[in-house]
């Protein structure tokens, strides 16, 4: 019986994808599940694996073909396959003949994230688990993920070792269903990482990459690929092109890190730790804003006087109504949408020689984690009332420090507001987060002395810092803006009459 071998469907966006390597040939034969060939889309590389047991009959498209999705790639004679490969599985099922082996796969994080990293298990081999508990924390490069277990049972078998680099689809974990599952007297030994995170250097760009790449003058060393084992995709020239590069491969030439030698006795106190995904994703980011916007800072101060009055005369009715606490995010966070309004350039982002104005504002807010920095978005604050952005504020709060974040929480943000204050920051220049054109920084409340009409008293005053792409944001546009900002805390009614 043949089975035909079809392009899957890609995603929403996606509708063609090149044919980057076959794994099989014809005559070979196969095992169900097991890769077949893999697809290069613009965006993220697929392997396409068997639907059923049996031998390779037939390739009807070559490696660097085009393909649409739902085109017909190959046909498979279903028989009994690689029986060879299946005799190890016989290990875990002797034991446990009664109950079904269930598979943990790396679930898909997002439509951009290919590859994550595995973190602490949460179990061992002979565990007991119930449906839904969480069995491994994986960290992609912009947030972690709790992989929950799909049934109840015990823990046979781990494959992937903490530290590993781990892909969609790849298996974790093998369950044996049932409350009475028996456990392999010998657990499996995790699959090195080697074995999963081969370096950059052994897949070549994709075939509409490495044209696109010759186009752009760009060399292989001047874009990061995203793609399965290092593999440059279109996606990755695309974004290398919107972040600056260019044929001079110095711009982008990733610094050589030179360590001082230590002495024998302070190697013994040293402690090396390898840097998680999300904490080599902030310091890639920040590098890049760097290096790609032309960055300038713009001081100013406001007292803070009246928001902390009106604060202090409305927190226990507001809490009371609204079921949240009053604090000073929502003030400046709508401080911030009204003087973009007023401001569009700080709203604005660069793509290309193009400018793109945004019509909305979704603020994001810098929220320290115990794995990082991460950046949530409120979205449509300019639309939200006061009480609606210290709700979804302290929501993404709970979810940033519980490591809950989706992708959808920390995408699409158009300005954003850093508060290095709740760490005793007096004053710093917080740097861009790329593509924005604009960031606040709010830092500690200290009482100073300062003239009012002429005479000297003491008010609680903080400094404010305004970071913003010099290339896009004139300086009377940046100085304009914060003042805005300024008028808007000193003088609360102006946000209640919008002025």
């Amino acid at each position: 019986m043949a089975t035909e071998i079809r392009v899957p469907t890609l995603g929403e966006s996606v509708t063609e994808a090149t044919i980057a390597q076959w794994f099989k040939k014809p005559g070979d034969a196969v095992n169900a599940d097991e890769p077949l060939v893999e697809l290069e889309t613009d965006k993220v590389t697929v392997e396409v694996p068997a639907p059923a047991a049996g031998t390779l009959a037939e390739i009807f498209v070559k490696e660097g073909d085009t393909v649409e999705v739902g085109a017909l790639l190959g046909n498979l004679t279903e028989g009994a396959g690689a029986a060879p490969a299946a005799a190890p599985a016989a290990k875990a099922e002797a034991p446990a003949a009664s109950a079904e082996i269930i598979e943990v796969v790396v679930p898909t994080a997002g439509e951009s994230v290919t590859e994550a990293e595995v973190g602490e298990w949460s179990v061992k081999v002979g565990d007991s688990v119930k449906a839904d508990d969480i069995l491994v924390e994986l960290e992609t490069d912009k947030a972690a993920q709790e992989v929950p277990s799909p049934v109840a049972g015990k823990v046979v078998e781990v494959l992937q070792a903490t530290g590993a680099t781990v892909n969609p689809g790849m298996v974790l974990c093998k369950i044996a269903a049932g409350e009475s599952a028996a456990v392999a007297p010998v657990a499996a030994a995790p699959a090195p990482q080697a074995a999963v995170a081969a370096p950059a250097s052994s897949m070549p760009a994709a075939p509409s990459a490495a044209k696109m790449m010759a186009e752009k003058g760009l060399s292989a060393d001047q874009v990061a690929g995203s793609g399965k084992r290092g593999q440059v995709l279109k996606g990755d020239v695309i974004a290398a092109v919107a972040a600056g590069a260019t044929a001079a491969p110095q711009a982008t030439a990733a610094p050589v890190s030179v360590r001082a030698p230590s002495a024998p006795a302070d190697e013994a106190r040293e402690e090396r730790v390898r840097m998680t995904k999300l904490r080599q994703t902030i310091a890639r980011r920040l590098k890049d804003a760097q290096n790609t916007a032309a960055m300038l800072t713009t001081y100013n101060e406001v007292d803070m006087k009246p928001i902390m009055d009106l604060r202090k005369q409305y927190k226990d009715i507001f809490e009371k109504k609204h079921g949240v606490k009053l604090g000073f995010m929502g003030f400046f966070t709508k401080a911030v949408t009204h003087a973009l309004k007023e401001i569009p350039a700080v709203n604005a982002e660069i793509d290309g020689t193009d400018i793109i104005y945004k019509d909305f504002a979704h603020i994001g807010v810098a929220v320290g984690t115990p794995k990082g920095l991460v950046v949530p978005v409120v979205r449509d604050a300019d639309q939200m009332s006061i009480a609606d952005i210290e709700k979804e504020i302290g929501n993404l709060g709970r979810k940033g420090r519980d490591g809950k974040l989706s992708m959808a929480d920390m995408q699409g943000g158009t300005f954003t507001i850093s508060n290095g204050g709740v760490y005793g920051s007096l004053m710093s220049s917080p740097i861009l987060n790329a593509p924005q054109s604009g960031i606040l920084g709010m830092h500690k409340i200290q009482e100073r002395p300062v003239a009012i009409n002429g005479q000297v008293v003491i008010r609680p005053m903080m400094y404010l810092a305004l970071s913003y792409d010099h290339r896009i944001v004139d300086g009377k546009e940046a100085v304009t803006f914060l003042v805005r900002v300024k008028e808007s805390l000193e003088d609360p009614q102006r946000l209640v009459l919008d002025l």
